[in-house]
This record gives C-alpha cells, structure tokens and sequence, in this order.
C-alpha cells in the first residue's frame, strides 16, 4: 500500500486536474442543481420551481422523484399525470446512466458524507461500528410499510435530503440537527454509514441501476499494482473488487454491481489509469479465460 495519502500518487503523475476532474465535476453538478433550485426563492428567478422531490424546469419539464411517488400510491391519495410523467423522465434517466449516479451527482446531502469521509481520512479515524449494507434496503421496505399504514409519506418528515433542501430555502431550523448527526455519525460511528448503509434513497436508486448502461470499468487492471487507493476513496468498496481481482474466475473488468454511484473518484486517484468510464456492454473476458470457462462447461 502507498505511504501517500489517497491520490498523492496521481497528482504527480497526471497532475491536479486529472486527479481531481470527475470530483469537481460533481462539486459543480451538485451545486449547479442546488443553484437552480434557489434562483427562484433567492433572486426571483424562477428557472427551476419545486424541490428534488417534484419539479417543473422552464414551466415545461416535469420532473418527479419516482421513489417518492411510488410511496404516494401507498398512501392512497391520486397522483397528477404530471407527477406520473415526470417519474417517467426519471426512471427512464436513471436506467442509464446508473441509479446511485443520483447519490453522487445530485444529493445535496453527499456534500455532507463526502467532507465526514475525507476528514476521516486526514484524521486517521480508523475505529468504525458494525452494520449490514442491507440495512438500507429493510429502512426502504419500511417506509413503504409507514406510508401505507399511515397515509402519508412519513419518510419525507426525516429525510435528510429533503431536509436540507428545504432548509436552504425557507431557513434550516431543525434540518440543522439532522444533517449535523449525518455528519458525526459518518465521520466516527461507521465509514459511509449512512449513504453506504442506511439511506433508503440510496438504496431505490440501486434497484434502477441494475440494467443501466453506463459504467465504471477497470479496463487496464493488468497494470493495477495494488495502492489500494481507489478502496480507500470509493463509498461502495464491495464493488470494485470483483471487476479489479475477477480475471481468473472470468468476471469481466467492468463493475456491474448497482451499488457502484459512478462518482469517477476511482478513475481520479489512480496513477495507472487502470479505471475509465465504459458501457456494460464492454466486459469481455481475456481469450485465455473464456477458453478456460467453455473447457469447464465441455461435457
């Protein structure tokens, strides 16, 4: 492992920029939409109106949050055509360029686990509690559950998204509390907690990540010398192994799990090149190995 911290290595070889390029372009993605969102309330500007949740860009474009929509038909209340179009748009967005690109491109609150988990590194917190990365998707059943128990869409009282998107708007108040505890709990309770463990967001957006068509690929991962650093940088590091270490059981290069958010940062960080956005369309195994595969299968 390199004694340099986490993409040292290639900022001296490919420079700042490419080190840093997939990072500042989510940095001006994630603002950038947020920006859109408080010209109207701010500057009278009214671009984008609405929330993340549901949106009308332009007095055209409806955008609807399919998640969200999903748990209004729980509740039993009508659902506009707009809000049924716009879930549409989303979901039709999201099958292809992967789901959690939402997490990573979007959430205002991955500002938030992104500073947790850089702090954490600088301060070598190395100490972390245990939890299931399912967990999330039993926090996601449960809110379904909750709307329809109750009628309401109950998870969007809490939601920390919502919260601090509200709260930029109309004055943080109590979204304070709950992204601070975001925050704490990220930096010295568990490593990714609560994007990586806990948000049912996160864990919707998996689901429509699973056929989606643009992906991370460790296409030169014969040159990979083992840094580690894209593991120490990626939220979702389960991910990457099987693409990165795979080629003798003939997994092909590229990630294909739904967890992986594109955030690029493993393409960032690594002085070899050895990652590249790609498509899941490009996972051929080397000749030798699939040679190997059908010698298995021979009858």
């Amino acid at each position: 492992m390199s004694a340099l911290r986490p993409g040292q290595e290639a900022t001296l070889r490919k420079g700042w920029w490419r080190a840093h390029k997939w990072l500042l372009l989510r940095r001006v993605s994630q603002f950038g939409i947020l920006a859109l969102f408080l010209l109207g309330p701010w500057a009278g500007l009214w671009i984008v109106k609405g929330n993340l949740a549901s949106s009308l860009t332009l007095d055209v474009l409806p955008l609807t949050d399919p998640y969200v929509l999903l748990q209004s038909f729980l509740t039993g209340h009508a659902v506009a055509g707009t809000a049924l179009a716009g879930a549409a748009i989303v979901t039709v967005f999201y099958l292809i360029v992967g789901g959690r690109v939402y997490c990573s491109w979007v959430c205002p609150v991955n500002l938030v686990t992104d500073l947790a988990a850089w702090l954490r590194r600088r301060l070598n917190i190395k100490g972390s509690a245990r939890m299931s990365r399912q967990t999330r998707y039993w926090v996601l059943g449960l809110t379904f559950v909750l709307a329809f128990l109750t009628g309401t869409i109950a998870w969007e009282v809490v939601n920390p998204v919502s919260m601090l998107h509200r709260g930029l708007i109309f004055g943080m108040g109590f979204a304070w509390a709950i992204v601070l505890a975001v925050f704490l709990f990220d930096l010295f309770v568990l490593r990714h907690g609560w994007c990586g463990h806990v948000c049912p967001v996160g864990a919707f957006y998996s689901l429509l990540a699973m056929p989606s068509v643009v992906r991370v690929s460790a296409a030169a991962r014969e040159k990979c010398d083992d840094c580690m650093d894209c593991f120490a940088v990626c939220p979702e590091q389960q991910v990457i192994r099987p693409a990165l270490k795979g080629a003798d059981q003939g997994i092909g290069p590229v990630i294909l799990s739904p967890n992986c958010t594109n955030c690029g940062r493993c393409i960032d960080v690594c002085a070899l090149d050895v990652f590249r956005f790609s498509t899941r369309f490009s996972n051929a195994t080397t000749p030798h190995i699939r040679v190997a595969q059908n010698k298995e299968v021979s009858p």
